[in-house]
């Protein structure tokens, strides 16, 4: 397999542990969301900390392997 399909491979795997752990958690206590009327603002530090975490580890793991 050349390098460029193993590249695919784990973006897909990425995205698909992205998705479990969405849907899974939701939102998190730590994201931010503000209503006001009719408009509301929504931003997820929380989830975005923990999304960034795991793909360090996916991606520290496979540079070691």
């Amino acid at each position: 397999m050349t390098g460029f399909g193993r590249i695919f491979i784990v973006i897909g795997i990425v995205f698909i542990v992205i998705g479990i752990v969405w849907s899974l958690f939701g939102r998190l206590p730590g994201d931010l969301s503000f209503k006001k009327g009719n408009v509301t603002f929504y931003f997820p530090i929380m989830t975005s900390i923990i999304a960034s975490i795991v793909l360090s580890l996916i991606f520290y793991l496979i540079r070691r392997f």
